[in-house]
This record gives C-alpha cells, structure tokens and sequence, in this order.
C-alpha cells in the first residue's frame, strides 16, 4: 500500500513568466482527496489579473527567445523535459491519484507514458516543412511556409489531468507556440508539479505557463482574450459548446475533444474469454471517467442471455477501494457533484424500466465510507430512447442492449448525438473490416477497448468535438499557411489579376 501524500499546501504555486507565484489576491482553494472526501491541498485561486500576466508572459515568450531559436534546439529542449518526466513518473502518478482518485495502475502507466509524447513531437519539431510551388506566373519564386499560431489557451478536465494536457502541449511547443494552461480546479496539484520541470529543462520563461482556477471565474477571460490565438479544450459538450462560442468572437481556431456514449459491440462468434474482460474494463476501469468509455455494450440477439450473466458475474468480482492500493479494480467518483449526478442517472434509468442487474448504490463497506465511491452498476433491458442509453453518465454505469444483425448494431451504435469512439468484438475478418466503415466515431477499436497512442490521430465525430490530437497530423492543429511570392527580375508584366 503506498502511503497518502501529506498535505501539499505550501509547494502549491502557479507558473506564469517562469516564476512560482501566488494568485494576485493570495486567495487559494481546497482540492479533495476523493477516498477520504478530506481537503488535502491548497491551489491558487487564480482571477482575470492573474490570467492577464499570464498570457502577456506567453506573448512575451513567443516575441522573443522561443520564436527565434531553431526548431531543432525547441526539439532537444522538449526531449530533455521528457526524460525529466520519466524520472518524476512515479511521484506524479501519485499525486493524480490523490486528487482525482483514479486507480494508481493507470495513473502510472499514464505518467510513464507521457514522455513518449514530448520524444515524439519533439522530433518532429525540425520536420516542419514548406512547399515551392510551380506557379503559373513567369519569374516569380512562389513557396510556402508553416508558422506557429502564438499563444494557445489549453483547458484540460479532471479525470487525466497531465495525459489530456499532453496531448495538447507537446504539439503546440513542437510548432513553436507558447501555453497559457488552465487545469481543472478539481485536480490541479499534479500539474503545479509538472510545471517544476519546464524551466528546468530548459524552456525561455513564459513559454509554458499555468493557472489554476475556477472556469465560472477566469475561463470566459482566457477564452476571449485578444492575444490567445487558439484554444484547445478538453470537457463536457455542454462546456465546450460555450468555449466554442466564446472563441467565435474572435475568430480563434478551436480543439474540441468533448463527451462520448460509445458503443462496444458483441457479436455472437466472439471469444467471450477476450470480450467479457473488455466489456468491463472499458467503462468500470476508470469508473467510467472517460470520454472513451464503453458506457453501452451492445450485444447480439443470440448470445445476450449468456453474455448478460457472465459479464454481471464478471464485474462483481471488482475489488472496490483505495485507488492508491495496486489490487483495487475500481475507485472513487472523482468529485461529489459528479457522484451526485451519477446516482440521479441510476435513479432516471430504474425509472425508465431499465432492469438494475448490479450495483446502483453507493458501497455500504466501512471502511470506505468517507469515499466518494458507486458501485459499479448494470442495467439490462436497456432501449436505445432512453436517456441512460443517450446521455454521458460519465460514471461506472453500463447499459446492455440486444441487436439482431449488423445493421441494427451499426443503426443503434449511431443512433447518438456522439461519435468519440466505438467498440467490435468478433472473429469475422469481414465484419472486421467492414463495420469500423459503417460506424460514425474517431476512434474503432476490433477485440480490443481503450488503446491510445501518441502515433494515432484522436478525436470525435457529431458532437463528440473536432480536430485531433495525437499523430503527426495534430502538429498541424498548431500551425498555420503562409504563401511567399518573389518576383526574380525576370517576371513578365501583366495585367493584375485579382482573385
């Protein structure tokens, strides 16, 4: 069992200029502890001053230093930040399962994975390349170059605070922008720390910088501030819709990776022994606190009696408890209101005749009591108009559908206002090959759930969001056109032609 982290008050700074500094009012707030429900950390309370300082801190960094050095000197400083992460790896994954409660198996392979993503897209920071064009104009030397946008605003949720981060950050820096990062306020103790490694691995003051916050406080001003050129922004639909709006007005590009009801489908001929453990861990293994998770598994007419028990019969067995134990299985809700709303979602869903197969409860174990835990929950009979099957519960809620064929699978998995991702388990090469086509979501995983990678685009179809991260295509999410025309003295006059 690995020992709680003290309480973590006074290391907590935020990160603006490349000084550790307090909010400018001094004013800080609790972050919880979701297996104990305590306060185990101060943060910042950042305000409108605090993030004016910091986007002048980031537009000062990319007028000076971080603008003009190579692309290949940015590469070797983001290389270096990630072997400093390596090394941090394991207290950083520590510190994401304290304040977000997630199970520490996941935070570690998360933390340790990470640096993958600064090696990679540090790489690729000197691999930027234009084009010349063969214009149709005598004498003239036409070419393109691909610039960095300025300063991005990155807003990131609580469920994996520093991975989600990433995913934004290593892109951005490789194509020369600087970040202004706003972290959750539910879970924003690990990235205060990460920020510790930036200036020492060598990154210009005020190339990264990070406030810590409420969204209802200083989101709107980071949004719409005249100087962020992009925001990329990780949460809920209905958040994102307003950062959307908010952006609009100044005309700013957007990221938007948002909620998701992902369908995760059994076909008969599958290998139960393979797609049981993934039907369970796709939405129970991080309490369901994932955009990705596989929150409805459709299963196939002619095997759903047998697959219904062995899958109830499966996710009973779950060890509930301290995320921080390596043999818990599922942990707390990250957050009271969110444990609030998941418990409503089970109420809604038992009033719509859906048939509670397990959990629906909060655990009546003692010596989790204080957690903010719920059990992990089945429900079958599940029709696709209803709202369990709909909406994003975003908790460890699973509803069981029957299909018939593959078009009823392929009718109900699209039949969402989300298109983040989708699961198929069979032994059909065919079908293999032919549903992933069919199905609207970023992401397909075949006899497999959950897998990212720093090499794979990811992003959402509908309004699951747009844009992606991840791939060498997201460092182009970063960047943008300009096209340079030079006249070689040998140009032959003509009219103007106007577009």
């Amino acid at each position: 069992m690995i020992a709680r982290p003290p309480l973590a008050a006074e290391k907590l700074s935020m990160l603006v200029g490349g000084r550790s500094v307090a909010s400018a009012s001094g004013d800080r707030f609790e972050s919880f502890d979701p297996f104990t429900g305590k306060a185990w950390a101060l943060v910042p309370r950042a305000g409108i001053a605090d993030v004016d300082a910091a986007v002048q801190a980031a537009i000062d960094a990319f007028r000076g230093e971080w603008r003009t050095m190579s692309a290949s000197a940015r590469g070797q400083i983001m290389t270096r930040f990630a072997d400093l992460v390596a090394e941090e790896a394991e207290n950083l994954a520590i510190l994401e399962t304290r304040d977000n409660g997630k199970l520490i198996n996941e935070m570690r392979m998360q933390c340790k994975y990470i640096p993958q993503w600064f090696r990679f897209f540090g790489g690729l920071a000197d691999k930027i390349e234009g084009r010349v064009i063969p214009i149709d104009k005598p004498g003239v030397f036409n070419y393109t170059r691909q610039e960095p946008l300025g300063v991005v605003a990155a807003i990131t949720p609580w469920n994996s605070p520093l991975m989600l981060a990433t995913w934004k950050l290593a892109p951005a820096l490789a194509a020369g922008n600087t970040i202004v990062w706003k972290p959750s306020e539910f879970s924003s103790v690990s990235a205060l720390f990460f920020g510790k490694l930036f200036e020492k691995a060598g990154f210009p003051k005020g190339v990264v910088n990070i406030i810590t916050g409420f969204g209802n406080e200083i989101g709107d001003r980071l949004v719409t501030h005249p100087d962020v050129a992009k925001v990329a922004f990780t949460g809920g639909d209905a958040t994102g819709r307003r950062v959307y709006q908010s952006a609009a007005g100044g005309l700013k590009k957007v990221t938007l990776e948002l909620g998701g009801k992902s369908a995760n489908i059994v076909f008969a001929d599958a290998k139960m022994e393979a797609a049981i453990p993934g039907l369970v861990s796709g939405i129970f293994a991080a309490t369901g606190q994932t955009c990705i998770a596989g929150s409805r598994a459709l299963v196939q007419r002619s095997v759903y009696d047998q697959v219904t028990e062995k899958l109830v019969e499966f996710a009973r067995t779950a060890k509930i408890g301290d995320p921080l134990d390596p043999e818990t299985q599922v942990g707390p809700i990250t957050t009271l209101p969110q444990r609030e709303k998941v418990l409503d979602y089970i109420g809604i869903a038992n009033g719509e005749g859906a048939t509670q197969l397990l959990g629906g409860k909060v655990p009546e174990d003692k010596s989790i009591a204080d957690g903010w835990f719920v059990e992990p929950t089945i429900f079958g009979n599940v029709k696709q108009s209803m709202r369990i099957a709909q909406e994003e519960v975003f908790g460890p809620v699973l509803s069981i559908i029957p299909f018939e064929d593959e078009d009823e699978a392929v009718a109900i998995a699209n039949d969402s206002i989300y298109g983040l991702a989708a699961g198929l388990w069979t032994q059909d090469l065919g079908r293999a090959i032919r549903l992933p086509e069919r199905l609207e979501a970023g992401s397909i995983w075949v006899n497999m759930y959950r897998a990212t990678s720093y090499l794979s685009p990811f992003g959402g179809y509908k309004q699951s969001g747009f844009g992606r991260e991840n791939g060498q295509t997201a460092i182009y999410e970063y960047l943008q056109e300009k096209s340079v025309w030079i006249d070689s003295g040998n140009s032959i006059p003509a009219p103007f032609v106007q577009r």
